[in-house]
């Protein structure tokens, strides 16, 4: 495990190939049942690049009308996210350190051309919990900062089955994946990369 910037933690392959591949079979359920859709940003109404969805009782949505924000339910479908697999809620409690469960996996899916900008997840009433992100698929390039959008930054390559933990000072960092490398991996048979983001959202 590497210690980064703001107490930021790395866990370089923690996921072995099999524990990798159930977690890919178990997405695909999931979006069989709620599909990946292209969010909007918040105003202009512009596309994202990655695509998306979610599982938990909540999962993150953005869209031009109403921004930013948790939901209960898949904006396309109008169903429920599906239910958060155990694997997953197994995986927060070994290593999050923190006593209540995440109630939304954000799932991510970047082509070998996405990217996503600098941000701060700073969307959950519950700033305390840490976010945890997992990495499948092809290599990125990871950028991560401090508090301050027009602060310092430094990158490093994230690659399949590693995790990262921001929590404590680092909760708040702003991040973002600054390129995919394609033909790194060849666990997604179409390539490409999948982020899942377990998160806390109300304290």
């Amino acid at each position: 495990m590497a210690t980064l910037a703001n107490g930021i933690r790395h866990l370089p392959g923690y996921l072995d190939r099999a524990a990798q591949e159930r977690l890919v079979e178990l997405i695909r359920g999931i979006v069989a049942e709620a599909p990946l859709y292209v969010p909007e940003m918040p105003g202009t109404g512009k596309p994202m690049s990655v695509r998306m969805t979610n599982c938990g009782p909540l999962g993150w949505v953005t869209d031009r009308e109403k921004g930013y924000r948790y939901q209960s339910f898949h904006p396309g479908t109008k169903k429920p996210w599906p239910a958060m697999p155990e694997e997953l809620l197994d995986l927060w409690q070994k290593l999050a350190g923190y006593s209540k469960p995440p109630e939304a996996c954000l799932i991510n899916f970047y082509s070998d051309d996405a990217k996503m900008g600098l941000h701060q997840d700073r969307d959950e009433a519950d700033l305390v919990a840490p976010l945890l992100s997992i990495s499948l698929g092809n290599s990125c390039l990871f950028r991560v900062g401090g508090l301050d959008r027009k602060g310092p930054t430094g990158s490093f390559r994230l690659s399949s089955g590693d995790i990262v933990i921001l929590g404590g000072e680092g909760r708040l960092a702003f991040h973002g994946v600054d390129r995919i490398y394609p033909g790194t991996s060849t666990l997604l048979r179409n390539g490409g990369r999948i982020n899942l983001t377990l998160r806390r959202v109300n304290s």
